[in-house]
C-alpha cells in the first residue's frame, strides 16, 4: 500500500509541530566547556524540574493545533450543513464542510506562530535553573 504525498507531508508536520519551543543558550565559556549534549541533558533536567515544582508548559503549538482543528471541524459542518440544507443535502454539505474547515484550522494552528510558546512562569523556571547551572538563556524558539 503506497502512502500518498500529501498524507506524508501532513503527518510530518503535525509531528514537528508536538517539539515544543526550547531555551536557546548564549555560546559562553560554560557551554563552550561542557559541550552541546551535556547541555541539552541540563535543559531536559532542568525542564522535568520546573514541571515537578507545579510549572506547567501550557498546551504549546500542539494543544493550539488540535484545538484550531477542531473548532475548525465543527465551523465547517454547520456552514456546511446550512449550505447543503439550501442546496437539498444537508448531510453532504455537513460532511463536505466538516472536512474543509478541519484542514483550514489544522494549517491554521500549524503555522500560527504565537501559540507556540510556553507560559512564563515555566520559562522562568527553566531559565533560572539554567542560569544556576552557569548557562545563559538568550530566548526560546
Amino acid at each position: 500500500m503506497k502512502i500518498p504525498m500529501a498524507l506524508t507531508l501532513c503527518m510530518t508536520m503535525m509531528l514537528s509541530a508536538c517539539s515544543g519551543p526550547r531555551p536557546i543558550l548564549y555560546d559562553n565559556a560554560h557551554l563552550k566547556t561542557v559541550g552541546k549534549e551535556a547541555a541539552d541533558q541540563d535543559i531536559e533536567v532542568c525542564k522535568e524540574a520546573a514541571e515537578a515544582a507545579g510549572a506547567e508548559e501550557g498546551s504549546g503549538k500542539a494543544g493550539g493545533v488540535a484545538k484550531n482543528t477542531a473548532v475548525g471541524a465543527g465551523v465547517g459542518a454547520a456552514s456546511g450543513a446550512v449550505g447543503g440544507a439550501i442546496s437539498g443535502s444537508p448531510g453532504l454539505g455537513a460532511a463536505i464542510g466538516a472536512a474543509s474547515g478541519a484542514v483550514w484550522g489544522l494549517l491554521m494552528g500549524l503555522f500560527n506562530a504565537g501559540s507556540s510558546q510556553p507560559n512564563q512562569a515555566y520559562t522562568n523556571y527553566v531559565n533560572r535553573c539554567l542560569q544556576e547551572k552557569g548557562y545563559e538563556v538568550t530566548g526560546w524558539q
